[in-house]
């Protein structure tokens, strides 16, 4: 006869009973995103006209851009953003890089930080300054989001997911989180998920008011980053099309004295 542990069984069902009782969404959590979400009304609703005219000025095409992600207990929906790419541009190019850095332990830079032909002019601000997100408060409403919680993943990352990174969808996916306010493009993969499983287990009241008040620096942050990686690049860009003999002169103080004569 087979021998059954009747203690490991009964811990084993403790434990699942318990995994599924903190996925259930807590009933502070919908009063505080509807209550904050009206309270801003006179914030974003202006915020999201202008951008939504701007979009629309510099590019033709739909203001919105809808996008299948992964939610709450692996539900799927419509993750609205306004559109900083142009039309029809090409998502290999991001599924390539996102792979990339999950697959190594390189910081999880953007990949249009450097600049991407693919943004409408003015797009990398928008993401920057995370307001191309700001359609992501009609997910909010209808319950499929949160205003703090892990990023909804696309399905290709989803399908990348070791079994433990599943766990981040055992709350409802976010706008900004525990990631965002700690580091977020200066984090490796598995620090994203390290901070998104941390909050997974260890959400509450509080501590969704700690990160939203956090939020604001985070963006700043960002902004400041982005601005420096721009710059970088740029001071690179011109020093490769620079003629050899500028680029010569420019080097040369650097050089030792012979080569300095020999140059």
């Amino acid at each position: 006869m087979l021998n059954v542990d009747n203690h490991s069984v009964e811990k084993r069902i403790d434990s699942v009973s318990d995994r599924i009782a903190g996925s259930r969404v807590p009933l502070w959590k919908r009063i505080l995103d509807c209550a904050l979400v009206v309270l801003a009304a006179p914030f974003w609703l202006p915020l999201g006209l202008l951008i939504a005219v701007w979009v629309k000025l510099v590019s033709p095409g739909p203001v919105l851009f809808r996008q299948e992600r992964i939610g709450h207990m692996g539900s799927r929906f419509r993750c609205l953003k306004f559109r900083t790419m142009k039309v029809n541009a090409s998502t290999d190019v991001h599924r390539d890089h996102l792979n990339r850095l999950m697959t190594s332990n390189r910081p999880m830079q953007k990949l249009d930080a450097a600049g991407d032909q693919r943004l409408i002019f003015g797009g990398l601000w928008l993401r920057a300054l995370g307001v191309d997100e700001l359609p992501q408060i009609i997910n909010v409403l209808r319950g499929e989001m949160s205003l703090v919680g892990p990023r909804p993943s696309t399905a290709y990352e989803y399908e990348m997911f070791q079994p433990r990174h599943c766990r981040r969808c055992e709350t409802l996916p976010g706008l900004t989180g525990l990631w965002q306010v700690n580091g977020k493009n200066r984090t490796t993969f598995e620090q994203m998920m390290e901070l998104d499983l941390r909050y997974v287990e260890t959400k509450s009241f509080l501590l969704d008011v700690k990160i939203l008040a956090s939020t604001p620096m985070a963006i700043l942050t960002q902004a400041r980053d982005v601005r420096t990686v721009r710059k970088a690049a740029a001071k690179a860009a011109a020093v490769e099309t620079a003629p050899r003999g500028i680029t010569a002169t420019r080097r040369a103080p650097q050089d030792s004295p012979e080569h300095a004569l020999v140059g």
